[in-house]
């Protein structure tokens, strides 16, 4: 369990996401790396930029990014802390995050909604991972 976000709550995700039964099972076909960019606002008050390489329902890697333009994964999502912190809490659904541009995507938003049940269950994960929001 950790702080969101942090380099810690990333480690804890991909080690949940590792461990997690049902996670594998939901996003066995899941083949996708992303980024997540987390605008300052709120308590953040620097920029957090963070890479998972999420393949066939385990996660290879996770860690904050210090050049992100060394890879392109194929979806960045972005979007201002505060926003990012609803959905881990549990007050945004993801989803509609996504439809109402709470939360930008860059990718392929057709493989993005053919997998619905995939997204929903990393998000169950980042969830149970933390014990506490910044």
């Amino acid at each position: 369990m950790a702080l969101f976000p942090s380099d810690n709550w990333f480690q804890a995700l991909k080690e949940k996401l590792n461990s997690d039964e049902r996670y594998a099972q939901i996003a066995a076909k899941w083949e996708g790396d992303m980024r997540f960019i987390i605008e300052p606002n709120g308590p953040l008050k620097d920029p957090m930029v963070a890479y998972l390489d999420l393949w066939h329902g385990k996660c290879r890697d996770a860690f904050l990014e210090v050049n992100p333009e060394a890879r392109k994964p194929a979806f960045i999502l972005k979007a201002p802390y505060d926003n990012f912190a609803k959905v881990v809490k549990g007050e945004l659904d993801p989803m509609q995050a996504l439809m109402t541009r709470k939360l930008s995507l860059s990718g392929n938003m057709a493989v993005l909604m053919r997998s619905v049940p995939t997204v929903l269950d990393f998000v169950r994960c980042c969830r149970e991972v933390t014990t506490e929001i910044l």
